[in-house]
């Protein structure tokens, strides 16, 4: 697959620049965990997600849902960080672990609910 013909989908995890930040957001390359299906992705150029880091003092964030990877380094998807890039100019690109388990997708999103309550 050309590099022009890959689009996010849903439950990728991608690598993706997080500058410009303020204040307490992440910042540089960062996974995240891509929400938005891979039609919007295309057709808007936007993808929307979570963001992910290693950073231990997120073990105990109630906002937090750990990853185990594959090289056994936990991760940590950020449910209350929900973000939108343009993934194109922010050369997107898909991280090494692909995609996340599917039980882990369906956490992230029913905590990600319980903070904006879309679905109640």
């Amino acid at each position: 697959m050309s590099k022009d013909a890959w689009v996010p989908q849903r439950g990728d995890i991608i690598w993706i620049d997080f500058n410009p930040q303020k204040g307490r957001e992440m910042r540089d390359m960062h996974p995240m965990l891509v929400l938005s299906p891979k039609n919007f992705n295309l057709k808007t150029g936007i993808v929307i997600g979570l963001p992910m880091t290693t950073a231990e003092y997120n073990a105990t964030n109630p906002f937090a849902v750990e990853l185990q990877d594959q090289k056994e380094r936990k991760s940590y998807i950020l449910a209350h960080q929900p973000k939108s890039f343009d993934w194109r100019q922010r050369n997107a690109k898909l991280h090494p672990m692909k995609k996340i388990p599917e039980d882990v997708l369906k956490s992230a999103c029913e905590l990600l609910n319980q903070i904006i309550s879309l679905v109640e």
